[in-house]
């Protein structure tokens, strides 16, 4: 028998909202308040989903005091209270830290590669280490004086959900007791032009599964969870939310396009269902990758229909990159902290609206979305969360409120 793995409330920093009410009434609200114009070191402007930078506070105790320790320090504070009560029963040595992360220290690489083209050198005090792919994971490990294992995942857009798979993996092992677990990025200007390379940047605000999406909206963000085999560690809502399955699978067709049939991701979703020992008439709601690209759209879509097929109409869908943008390796977990929510809140019979034109495309399945005026006629139970990562790395995790 599986043990129950019960999360904390989630600490978040997105452009929908820095905590989990301003989150959730964007998600409810549909609002884009936070997506905005900006322009990258090329002057070519895009909409992306910006952090207000009032809110963003310097941190001194950090190595390196760069965006994407500001961001992930914003998460970190609200779920610091629940830590402390870890630390304090099981010790330091017994809690993990499982990130996700793509890209960080961007704006020193940005800059000290001008100045070493310009000069000859880099400035002074410049660390290539800057970038380390581990810093996530050691600052949070620092600031919180913790000394277990700590991990940052970087698989592309499922990096925070493959982060709290192996969070479970560690803790069903009993290699800890408790996990700070999530997913961190910025939305850099090496992200914002890399993406705009590939075509893969909408022109406008990302339209998911419209007939007239153009591509994405890139973000940033950060959202954390402590994951616990302690219940009362950790719940402090009235509601208790239990991890039921995760499910994972592997294209390996293409650098970065998923397989056009939605076989992968059909897998992934097919596997969490089967963890959790669930049927696909369990699932009450979905939160989509949804990016907005052709590929991504298309794929998820004839997965989903695959999968949940004549019952489709019953299992309530919705992608919230419209209101966050697409943050990257933070997107698994942001994503997972909305179905959070959506459990949390489910007395109130709303869910996440799908934001977006309304032009259905023909050439692809369609799928039950919440709208504005959706009432369900039940609270919601289950919430399955999807993240498909370059490659093909694909992750769907479900979560239940009990």
């Amino acid at each position: 028998m599986k043990t129950n793995l019960y999360f904390s409330k989630p600490g978040v920093a997105c452009a929908a909202g820095c905590d989990e009410q301003s989150l959730w009434q964007s998600c409810v609200s549909g609002s884009q308040d936070g997506i905005k114009t900006v322009a990258a070191v090329s002057g070519k402007e895009f909409f992306a989903g910006k952090i207000d930078d009032s809110l963003l506070k310097s941190v001194p105790s950090a190595k390196y005091d760069m965006r994407i320790t500001r961001i992930l320090n914003l998460a970190l504070e609200q779920i610091k209270p629940v830590i402390e009560k870890a630390k304090a029963k099981y010790g330091a040595k017994r809690i993990g830290i499982f990130i996700g992360s793509c890209d960080n220290g961007s704006e020193f690489t940005i800059a000290g590669h001008k100045a070493y083209f310009e000069t000859g050198a880099f400035p002074e005090g410049y660390e290539l280490d800057v970038q380390g792919a581990d810093y996530p994971a050691a600052f949070v490990k620092k600031e919180c004086a913790l000394e277990g294992p700590a991990f940052v995942f970087s698989t592309a857009c499922s990096s925070g959900a493959s982060a709290v798979c192996k969070a479970r993996e560690a803790l069903e092992a009993d290699i800890i007791d408790a996990a700070v677990v999530g997913g961190v990025d910025v939305a850099s200007d090496t992200v914002l032009l890399g993406f705009d390379s590939l075509e893969a940047v909408s022109d406008e605000k990302t339209n998911p599964f419209s007939k007239n999406r153009k591509g994405i909206t890139l973000g940033e963000g950060a959202a954390l969870f402590v994951l616990s085999k302690d219940k009362e560690l950790v719940s402090d809502s009235g509601v208790s939310v239990i991890l039921c399955g995760t499910g994972e699978s592997a294209d390996a067709s293409h650098m970065t396009a998923p397989l056009e049939d939605g076989s992968g991701a059909r897998r992934a979703i097919e596997a969490a269902l089967s963890d959790a020992g669930f049927s696909a008439e369990e699932i009450d709601y979905i939160n989509l990758h949804g990016t907005g690209t052709h590929l991504n759209d298309a794929m998820e879509s004839r997965a989903v229909d695959a999968v949940f097929g004549g019952t489709k109409n019953h299992v309530w869908a919705s992608s919230t990159k419209p209101l966050m943008g697409h943050t990257l390796g933070a997107s698994g977990a942001l994503e997972l902290a909305v179905c959070y929510e959506a459990l949390v809140h489910s007395a109130e019979k709303k869910l996440p609206v799908q934001v977006w034109d309304g032009v259905r495309d023909d050439e692809i399945p369609a799928l039950n979305f919440v709208s504005g005026d959706t009432v369900l006629e039940n609270e919601i139970k289950t919430a399955m969360s999807n993240s498909f990562g370059f490659g093909g790395c694909n992750i769907s995790l479900i979560i239940k409120k009990v």
